[in-house]
């Protein structure tokens, strides 16, 4: 029997991230999700996708007909739904979690619509796994300005996990150098600890975003790699990735597959991001599918299990590249290559 797991998905958000101005628009859901329909690797296709829980793709406001009209519509592509994106943000209606008192009770309101909508996708059939995405919803530079900033994120965040437990979900906080205290590989764990919440909260692994956590940017105490580093040279890489995984590995309950060229890019209204390129990019830094099996293989390299799907996170491509359906036939190749080498029946 081949290896049917984990399962592939596309992350609709790559449509959204850093879009809405005159030179990148946004691109709808529905040409999203087309577009991953019609890739095709040797027979084999995108088995599902993750959703992004804000306009212009979906409304946090979804009804309950608009919850089967959207199950329908994933139904008619071959798709499940796998995690989703909890719009936690100000400008998405949300608001800090290490905010005051308003700014907080902005990001549980979200955040309890988000788990509604997964909830109620779970019970339409369409959602057979995945987790709720949130993250702290403030940047690094606001959150060193507050000695208590990590204590009032967690805070939130405990009071976000009773609420993800009384929808039946689990959340995922992802590590980004744009998060405050999630900024660094060190800071996620200690948030991570600080909540204590192992059985509803754990950790969205992002490999672009990690990389950068290895690097050290918004936290150069906390960088694995040397500032100088030459890219010729794999051990100090390899040497890295290892001790950041072995570490975040543990708490990874959602995993994202993605390159990197190891810059940062303006996303718009948003802190930068990491940028995001292509698996074949000549300026990509990581290998894929080696650099995976540190998150999906243990220390004895057994394959983990701890989740049944992964999803391609195209954030921060230009539209020119994610309009163009070679490009999710390629991102496909790679994402069966990923299964080949540590996927399971």
């Amino acid at each position: 029997m081949g290896k049917s797991f984990p399962k592939l998905h596309n992350a609709m958000w790559s449509g959204l991230v850093g879009k809405g101005f005159a030179s990148e628009l946004f691109i709808d859901l529905d040409t999203m999700l087309d577009l991953t329909a019609k890739a095709e690797v040797d027979g084999k296709r995108f088995d599902g996708v993750d959703l992004f829980l804000a306009d212009p793709h979906i409304n946090i406001d979804l009804d309950s007909e608009g919850i089967h009209r959207l199950a329908d519509k994933l139904n008619s592509k071959g798709f499940v739904a796998g995690s989703v994106v909890a719009p936690v943000w100000a400008p998405t209606g949300g608001g800090s979690a290490m905010g005051d008192h308003e700014d907080r009770q902005r990001f549980l309101g979200q955040l309890r619509k988000a788990c509604r909508i997964a909830r109620d996708l779970r019970q339409a059939d369409i959602r057979p796994y995945g987790i709720v995405r949130i993250d702290s919803a403030v940047d690094p530079a606001t959150w060193a300005e507050d000695p208590e900033g990590s204590k009032k994120i967690a805070a939130t965040f405990r009071e976000a996990c009773s609420i993800a437990e009384d929808h039946g979900e689990r959340l995922a906080a992802e590590g980004e150098v744009s998060c405050g205290g999630m900024h660094s590989w060190r800071r996620m764990v200690e948030l991570l600890e600080m909540v204590g919440r192992p059985e509803v909260l754990g950790f969205q692994a992002d490999m672009a975003d990690t990389l950068l956590y290895a690097l050290g940017y918004n936290a150069p105490e906390d960088a694995l790699l040397p500032p100088d580093y030459e890219w010729k040279s794999e051990k100090p890489l390899i040497q890295a990735l290892r001790k950041m995984t072995q570490v975040l590995r543990p708490w990874t309950i959602d995993f994202h597959m993605a390159q990197s060229d190891a810059t940062l890019r303006d996303a718009g209204p948003q802190p930068k991001v990491g940028r995001h390129c292509l698996p074949d990019d000549p300026n990509a830094k990581l290998k894929i599918p080696h650099d995976t099996g540190y998150w999906l293989r243990d220390d004895d390299g057994a394959v983990t299990k701890a989740f049944q799907h992964i999803c391609w996170d195209g954030s921060t491509l230009p539209n020119e590249v994610l309009l163009n359906q070679d490009t999710w036939n390629r991102i496909l190749a790679a994402m069966l290559s990923v299964r080949s080498a540590h996927g399971w029946a």
